[in-house]
């Protein structure tokens, strides 16, 4: 059994059987991808194995989303990562460096990946269109996440934003808002 298998087994993360095949065809284009442009710092197979985990972590408490926007998507980090096992979900990825977007495009070709619309602009650069969820991993703080994901948001849009320990004293209490915490993550997660 494959390390990735055995973390998403033991985080009791739901996921297809379809899912690791993908997600498979998706570490081997990252890798080679990676040694020309630097897309990620993640550097071993372990590391992405566990950046992997760390995206789909979520599943484990989100309901059923139609819609769901990755503002900064890097690599694939969280938003390909929970698109390959969101088959249902239709995923718009921000990611404003073309060579990550043009990464990320390739992925969406090669998996086949009908779900996927990549945007190689700023989340500023958008029409402003309704969202069920908008996430974000490693972008900026949480005041400015709140800020770019406003014309993204209607009543009942959910804001997952992949944080540090620190995420305690990016919150403003007035938000409708709960932390989620796992291993080496928490996970902040707001209801608009």
């Amino acid at each position: 059994m494959s390390r990735l298998r055995t973390l998403i087994e033991r985080a009791a993360i739901p996921v297809e059987e379809s899912f690791f095949e993908k997600i498979e065809q998706y570490k081997a284009l990252l890798a080679k991808w990676n040694k020309i442009h630097n897309l990620t710092g993640a550097k071993s197979a372990d590391q992405i194995d566990d950046f992997i985990v760390d995206a789909l972590f979520p599943i484990t408490f989100l309901p059923p989303l139609k819609t769901a926007m990755d503002i900064g998507t890097g690599a694939g980090f969280p938003g390909m990562v929970l698109a390959i096992a969101l088959p249902a979900t239709r995923f718009t990825l921000v990611e404003p460096l073309s060579k990550r977007a043009s990464f990320l495009q390739f992925v969406k070709a090669d998996l086949g990946l009908s779900n996927v619309e990549v945007k190689a602009l700023r989340a500023e650069q958008l029409p402003s269109a309704p969202y069920d969820l908008v996430t974000s991993r490693a972008v900026t703080d949480t005041k400015m996440l709140m800020k770019l994901s406003e014309p993204f948001c209607v009543p009942g849009t959910l804001l997952l934003f992949y944080k540090g320990e620190r995420v305690y004293d990016e919150v403003d209490e007035t938000l409708d808002y709960k932390v989620i915490e796992a291993e080496n993550r928490h996970y902040l997660l707001i209801k608009r």
